[in-house]
């Protein structure tokens, strides 16, 4: 590895949110991202626009598609010329109340979402790992998890239950990885004021919402970007899950 080479990140799901918070905050710190999203092209060039730095791109990736993972990595190394940092940010979800749904529905939605939410940031993982391995880069990979995967996800299961093996692959492969040199960790957010959740914050459950947390407010994507980032230098953290959820659900 050349030591003088920028050090470059691909963030999953960037184009709002999460992930855009996160492709900045990774930016700031001199990292050239690779801003990768699934259907918003004009956000994420937004987002790709507004980083600091040079050296940026924007890819394109639906982690519901074979062979979407190990071409998207390949496509971050050629662009960026490596590749340190990884961020499994991008989900998708679907409301399958178990009482109310029907089956051909309940089980299109457990594909589509365990292939989006699990499989695809799994395969990322993998061809990420194999790279940072072969090309001995002490990287690191943060996986986006969820308070739904600790507390459950009634209406949702399918999305819980994703984001539960998140967790579990988090912990795996900062086993599997850690004599590489390479540390795994997870931020497990509750409720994020996003641009995706504005409507319903603002709506008759935002107070609701907000009344979960002690601190009676829900995080800024912002706070989670910062704490991805953390765990992005914070080898010791390798196999953590860091609740981000304000006190709604403690363990």
């Amino acid at each position: 590895m050349n030591s003088q080479r920028p050090k470059a990140a691909l963030v999953t799901g960037a184009s709002r949110g999460i992930g855009a918070a996160t492709a900045r905050a990774l930016a700031g710190r001199g990292l050239r991202v690779a801003v990768c999203y699934r259907s918003n092209e004009e956000a994420a060039r937004a987002v790709c626009g507004s980083l600091p730095g040079e050296g940026h791109v924007v890819l394109r990736a639906d982690l519901q598609d074979a062979g979407a993972a190990e071409s998207l990595v390949h496509r971050a190394i050629e662009r960026l010329n490596g590749l340190d940092v990884v961020v499994n940010n991008a989900a998708v979800r679907g409301h399958h109340p178990i009482a109310t749904t029907d089956i051909d529905t309940w089980q299109v939605d457990w594909q589509r979402i365990l292939k989006a939410n699990l499989v695809g940031p799994a395969d990322i993982c993998f061809h990420a790992a194999r790279y940072m391995i072969g090309a001995g880069i002490r990287g690191a990979i943060i996986n986006v998890s969820s308070r739904g995967a600790l507390r459950g996800e009634p209406d949702m299961p399918a999305y819980g239950a994703a984001k539960a093996g998140i967790n579990a692959l988090t912990r795996s492969l900062a086993l599997a990885l850690g004599p590489h040199g390479i540390h795994v960790a997870a931020v497990a957010p509750g409720f994020v004021q996003t641009e995706g959740t504005v409507a319903r914050l603002a709506g008759p459950e935002g107070d609701g919402i907000r009344a979960q947390s002690p601190l009676g407010r829900v995080a800024t994507a912002q706070e989670v970007a910062e704490a991805i980032v953390y765990l992005a230098s914070a080898k010791m953290a390798t196999g953590s899950i860091l609740d981000l959820n304000g006190g709604s659900y403690l363990r």
